[in-house]
């Protein structure tokens, strides 16, 4: 009973530490007493809390500017740029892109690591690990980091380190964060916490963390590359459903006996907007082409291509209309390779959802590109870090982590 009073009063306490910083987040400048007011706690119980979060490199004092007003003037508070680190990883179809980031967002450095065609899972684990490596020498020593975070193709049971089904890698059950941690065993990040999510979540929670807006929720990330989906943010959290299948709207069905998706149904999302979508052209066959290259076509004015990419555009438009009515989202951001090709692969889009809001006499939803461009899902795997090291009450994954005062040191 003793034990269970010290683990509960432990959290209480973690969690008050984190609900700090999350205020600091939103709100860079707040002093302590302004932090006691907001979150509910004694200017006491704030002021040693504040003073530990100082020492472990979380929160920063600044200089107080003279403003002229008499009496002592209170000491803002910012969340450290430096001393704390995360690391995010974008496991991709042919390659995966690590970086490694503040706790603010911003990108210190970064590498890829190509496997080509070779997707077996533990292939390209291992090239992950080697990656991870490489980008963790890069540091001097004295820096901490708090965590990895991966953004994976397909769907992922967090809590158990799993990815479920990747069909454009080919992988079923494939228990990454385990596999990932073996490849780690021995070195310098061996233990560090590891956090496993969908791509298009990770990439939604980079949107809420590191650029929030009061405007964006609920928040829609549609991710398109060779394969679609979403990440979806409702009252600050991300919706991840019953078994972490949540967003996967590249397999809703937008015509019936459509072209044969990579799930093997037909007329799925995915196989009428993603890469495959917008690969005909020059006689109207399917052929291999990078995105580069469809650009290229595109500003040769080639027609066929023109017409594959602006038919994928316009069933872009009947998803996020589809997505629109089903969650009233205050933005909808959108990123991916696809979504490099611009305007004739947006106008439509747009035209789609502007044509409903005639009809329906309301205004369609906020739509951008994501803030971060290529490096949205790796900086968003970053974003996965801190999202879940600051919310401890939320459900964590079962992998075994230390506890948020002891991060990982550089050698």
């Amino acid at each position: 009973m003793l034990a269970d009073l010290t683990g509960s009063q432990q959290l209480l306490k973690t969690m008050n530490r984190m609900a700090l910083v999350r205020q600091i987040c939103l709100n860079p400048g707040l002093s302590r007493a302004d932090l006691a007011s907001v979150v509910g706690l004694t200017k006491s119980t704030v002021s040693l809390l504040v003073r530990d979060l100082l020492n472990e490199g979380w929160l920063v004092e600044r200089d107080v500017v003279a403003t002229g007003d008499m009496g002592r003037r209170p000491t803002p508070l910012f969340v450290d740029p430096a001393r704390l680190l995360m690391i995010g990883v974008e496991v991709g179809i042919e390659s995966s892109r690590l970086i490694a980031t503040s706790l603010t967002g911003e990108v210190l450095h970064g590498v890829t690591a190509q496997y080509g065609r070779t997707r077996a899972a533990a292939a390209c684990i291992s090239s992950v690990a080697k990656a991870l490596r490489e980008l963790y020498g890069q540091f001097p020593a004295g820096q901490q980091f708090l965590g990895i975070g991966v953004g994976l193709p397909g769907g992922v049971t967090e809590a158990r380190g799993i990815v479920s089904f990747a069909p454009n890698l080919g992988w079923r059950d494939v228990p990454f964060a385990a596999m990932l941690a073996e490849e780690l065993r021995g070195s310098d990040l061996e233990g560090i916490p590891l956090f496993l999510q969908n791509e298009a979540d990770a990439a939604a929670l980079g949107e809420l963390e590191f650029n929030p807006t009061p405007d964006s929720d609920p928040l829609l990330y549609v991710s398109i590359n060779q394969g679609l989906g979403a990440g979806v943010i409702v009252g600050g959290r991300l919706l991840t459903g019953s078994r972490g299948y949540a967003g996967e709207v590249g397999h809703m069905v937008l015509q019936f006996n459509g072209p044969r998706c990579s799930c093997g149904r037909r007329g799925c999302a995915e196989a009428m907007i993603a890469t495959r979508a917008i690969q005909h052209g020059k006689g109207g066959n399917a052929i291999s082409r990078s995105i580069p290259e469809v650009r290229a076509d595109l500003a040769a004015q080639e027609p066929e291509t023109h017409q594959a990419v602006a038919a994928a555009g316009h069933h872009l438009g009947m998803l996020l209309l589809n997505l629109a009515a089903a969650y009233d989202p205050g933005c909808i951001v959108l990123g991916g390779s696809v979504i490099e090709l611009g305007d004739p692969l947006l106008q439509p889009a747009l035209d789609v959802l502007d044509e409903f809001a005639t009809f329906s006499s309301s205004p369609r939803p906020t739509v951008r590109r994501s803030r971060f461009g290529a490096d949205a899902v790796a900086i968003g795997a970053a974003a996965l870090v801190r999202y879940r090291l600051t919310r401890p009450a939320l459900p964590m994954s079962g992998l075994k982590r230390r506890p948020l005062s002891k991060v990982q040191e550089v050698r």
